[in-house]
């Protein structure tokens, strides 16, 4: 329904997982007769998750623990790994620096030029421990360092950029086509992010295997700010899930929607699913673990952009192990650890069997969800408050 902005505007009215709660079933399930995995294209997977690309996440020693309990963790083929041989004194460094000096410094430690035999040589890292192998490169330098990661060994390719479309114009540049490089890849494409039922759809049209959901709200990620763009996540991805049907509809051919971003807790996890995802990519809840390269800092993809930045260093601190965060089991009671325990005991406790069923759960705008009750735990800091 169109709510009037004012004389000659008006808009949608949108969602975030704040704003909804998933209704239980007529039944319930055991949890462990739930089926929470996931397969996309050739690839199964435990765990209806990826590992977002960003160097405070991921670095290939996380990407291959990430795959071992059952998840896909994505490289930035674009980041401090593949423009240093030894990126660790970079991670220290970006830990420690203050707030005021935190932007500037980073543009210039990643002016560094990226090194196409880095490129090849972090994939290979990943594969030798024969995990599934993901990597992400933008559209702008896709074409110049693709077949480096391709000819290491690379399973899965992420092509992603703040918001990526089958329609980039440009007058400067020759712009990528997406629909014809896909074509002739080898390996699958998953793309994005996107954040509406338009761009999800022409996404779809290129031949991809899965696309992103998401534009802005991951917890590093100024561009709402910085642009004025973005959609609330529970809307986003409903509206992709929209646009995976039609697709299907016209060719028969299912296109993973995959909601990237704002997700904190297992409780963000089940909703998003509940809404459509297939799977969700999650980054600040893995460079909160022991093991992620930042130490406890988290900064995006554009954090570091020499000219705009769309991003800010943010501190998460130390949760616990990856195993902790994403399988348990967790000793809070604040929905930050077992991310996936938690999404397993969701769709038992509404009753559903696996994320395909769960993704037709019944939900319902609830601006109440997180106060009602919980004075006690807002007054005290604990739990939800």
């Amino acid at each position: 329904m169109e709510i009037d902005i004012g004389i000659g505007k008006t808009g949608r009215r949108a969602y975030g997982f704040d704003d909804i709660a998933i209704v239980p079933s007529r039944r319930t399930r055991d949890p462990d007769d739930v089926d929470i995995s996931w397969q996309i294209d050739a690839f199964q997977f435990g765990l209806p998750m990826m590992g977002s690309a960003m160097d405070s996440a991921i670095s290939p020693a996380t990407a291959i623990e990430i795959g071992r309990l059952g998840g896909l963790g994505v490289l930035n083929l674009e980041g401090l790994w593949t423009r240093y041989e030894n990126p660790e004194i970079f991670f220290e460094e970006i830990a420690g620096l203050s707030h005021e000096t935190a932007t500037r410094r980073m543009q210039e430690i990643y002016q560094e030029p990226i090194n196409p035999d880095l490129v090849g040589r972090r994939v290979e890292e990943m594969k030798a421990a024969g995990i599934v192998t993901a990597a992400s490169l933008t559209p702008q330098r896709v074409g110049s360092l693709y077949k480096n990661a391709l000819q290491a060994g690379l399973d899965i390719l992420v092509i992603q950029g703040t918001v990526v479309s089958a329609e980039h114009v440009s007058t400067k540049t020759e712009p990528l086509d997406l629909r014809r490089f896909i074509a002739e890849l080898e390996v699958p494409a998953i793309v994005g992010g996107c954040a509406s039922y338009s761009t999800a759809l022409h996404l779809m049209r290129t031949g991809a295997v899965g696309v992103l959901v998401g534009v802005g709200p991951g917890a590093a990620c100024t561009t709402r700010g910085v642009l004025g763009v973005g959609v609330p996540q529970a809307t986003a991805i409903a509206d992709a899930a929209g646009a995976r049907i039609r697709y299907l509809d016209e060719t028969g051919r299912y296109v993973h929607v995959i909601a990237d971003g704002g997700m904190r807790t297992g409780g963000d996890v089940s909703k998003a699913i509940a809404c459509g995802a297939d799977a969700v990519m999650i980054g600040s809840p893995l460079a909160s673990a022991a093991e992620a390269p930042g130490g406890g800092s988290h900064w995006g993809m554009a954090t570091f952009h020499p000219t705009l930045p769309r991003g800010a260093r943010v501190q998460v601190g130390n949760l616990g192990t990856l195993e902790e965060i994403l399988t348990g089991p967790a000793h809070e009671n604040d929905g930050r650890r077992n991310l996936f325990g938690a999404l397993r005991v969701s769709m038992a406790t509404t009753g559903y069997a696996n994320l395909k069923e769960f993704q037709k759960a019944e939900v319902m705008v609830a601006p109440s969800l997180q106060s009602e009750g919980k004075a006690l735990q807002r007054s005290q800091r604990v739990g939800m408050g």
